[in-house]
């Protein structure tokens, strides 16, 4: 009798609680939460990168283009900074891998390097937008050391990259494989290749870090060559301007840099932002080496005096 009591009172609790419920989920959508809307990216059959075409026919090629390609839609605050960025110092970069002869994808391996960040610095030690280690930069042409370092600089590091990359290609013939030695490291990607017997990165059992890069690197091209698409809309005002500059060389040493920016009408903090390449207050320069400092012009630093520009015309709006 007792059990039969106590199933009667839960079927009454049952009962009432539904009621609740279906009172609740009947009310009007207006007094509902409402989320805003979200969709997932459709992954094309193939890209064409650096000239070669890469197929996503494959299921775990196109998952882990589909994994970066979602990462980089929906986180936002980076990739607009990207854009931003981007708009500032691709016109400079692009002109440098024309002339190296490097394809012009491999601006978004700097993107997936460094978000466009010229004073980017990892935990590795890598530093500046193509994310250089010290020795790397020094074994392709750039000064590193307290006063000086030229990883820092986004055209001069850009150079020692290209270089790089070139050497990168001649040894493996294949872009995409390239992109994957530029985080890897080329002897460790020619031992990975050799042991597992494959010809190209794609095919490569590797650390999470170097099994998604290239995918990033594409999904980024994805995106910045058609950001309406993925939501992303700019005004030319949004976006980071070039800027244009004078250059002075220095043959010398500086005692002061801070004493110097003044006598040009910079501040200090003008100063190191034209010249990324700067790490310190003073230039010891005992070699006599000559540096080309460069001094922005001064309509270039006003929004109310200068032009806006686009990279490209797909980024805008107006």
């Amino acid at each position: 009798m007792k059990k039969i009591i106590v199933i009667a009172m839960l079927l009454a609790v049952s009962t009432t609680m539904q009621a609740q419920l279906k009172k609740e989920y009947s009310k009007p959508t207006s007094q509902s939460p409402v989320f805003s809307v979200t969709a997932s990216p459709d992954i094309p059959m193939s890209v064409t990168f650096a000239g070669e075409k890469v197929s996503f026919d494959r299921l775990d090629m196109a998952e882990r283009l589909d994994r970066e390609l979602t990462s980089i839609i929906y986180g936002q605050t980076t990739t607009e900074l990207c854009f931003k960025r981007a708009n500032r110092y691709f016109p400079a970069l692009a002109k440098i891998l024309k002339e190296q002869g490097v394809p012009l994808d491999f601006l978004y391996l700097a993107v997936t390097e460094s978000s466009m960040d010229y004073s980017a610095y990892s935990s590795a030690k890598a530093a500046g937008i193509w994310q250089l280690l010290a020795g790397t930069g020094r074994d392709y042409g750039l000064e590193v050391n307290d006063d000086v370092d030229e990883r820092y600089d986004p055209e001069k590091s850009t150079v020692a990259a290209c270089k790089y990359l070139k050497a990168a290609y001649k040894k493996y013939g294949h872009w995409p494989t390239v992109a994957a030695s530029y985080n890897a490291g080329m002897q460790r990607l020619s031992n990975e290749l050799s042991k597992q017997r494959v010809d190209n990165s794609f095919d490569l059992y590797l650390v999470q870090e170097t099994s998604r890069y290239v995918f990033r690197i594409i999904a980024y091209k994805l995106v910045m060559e058609s950001p309406k698409r993925y939501g992303y809309r700019f005004s030319r005002k949004n976006l980071w301007q070039p800027v244009d500059y004078t250059t002075v060389e220095v043959t010398g040493s500086v005692a002061s840099w801070i004493d110097w920016a003044k006598g040009k009408g910079l501040t200090y903090a003008q100063l190191r932002e034209a010249n990324p390449w700067i790490r310190s207050t003073k230039l010891t320069n005992t070699s006599g080496k000559t540096y080309k400092v460069r001094i922005p012009k001064a309509g270039e630093l006003y929004r109310s005096k200068r032009t806006f520009t686009a990279y490209n015309k797909d980024w805008v709006i107006d």
